[in-house]
């Protein structure tokens, strides 16, 4: 199997992009478990998106522990004897709550962060999905979450933007850009099988993968 050498491999990338389909086909070709968010938990997320400036902090707090307790969760089960896929990065937390909360909100998320986040594992890799908003918003509305229906172009727009600032700057882990505009991960063999095999051919710690790359 191509993938050996990676016992935790993470994921990431905008809403809509396609994190959770990549993961659960990744984990079934490769026999890992799998780590995912459950946004539907969260009580206070379809009130964020009907109202960001009341909803922002409680929203992002129960996203911090539900993270943190997973990840927590996944380093005590041995996390080196098995391997792991997964459709989130924990420290891309700090994303969401920079691009939501208010100034006074945000110093006192990352009071909190800054006393979880040394519990979190390191990834083994990271792959990071690319699409344009145009993708996004079609992606997102095909989808039909209910939850998701107010969310708006712009904010898909500056969240995408914050990803791309974000990792260009994350360096503790590999990194494998993907653009995905052109691929199609789930319903496409041939595309899956030429991630896999970006994914075994990589050498350095950032590399990118588009359509014919």
């Amino acid at each position: 199997m191509p993938l050996e050498k990676y016992r935790y491999i993470v994921i990431e990338g905008p809403i809509g992009v396609g994190k959770t389909s990549l993961t659960q086909r990744l984990a079934e070709r490769t026999g890992a478990r799998t780590l995912l968010e459950k946004p539907q938990d969260n009580p206070f997320l379809e009130r964020f998106y009907q109202d960001t400036a009341r909803y922002a902090l409680p929203t992002q707090l129960f996203f911090l522990f539900q993270r943190i307790n997973e990840v927590r969760d996944l380093a005590q089960m041995d996390l080196f004897g098995s391997r792991t896929v997964s459709d989130y990065l924990f420290e891309k937390d700090t994303l969401f709550a920079r691009l939501t909360l208010s100034e006074d909100e945000f110093k006192l998320y990352q009071t909190v962060y800054q006393s979880l986040a040394l519990q979190a594992p390191t990834p083994d890799l990271v792959i990071y999905l690319q699409a344009s908003t145009d993708a996004l918003i079609e992606r997102v509305q095909r989808r039909g979450l209910r939850y998701e229906r107010t969310i708006g172009d712009d904010y898909l727009t500056r969240l995408a933007q914050s990803y791309g600032e974000f990792f260009h700057h994350y360096d503790a882990a590999p990194v494998l850009v993907v653009n995905s505009d052109n691929l199609n991960f789930v319903d496409n063999d041939g595309d899956f099988d030429l991630l896999l095999q970006r994914i075994h051919n990589m050498r350095g710690p950032r590399e990118f993968f588009s359509l014919g790359a």
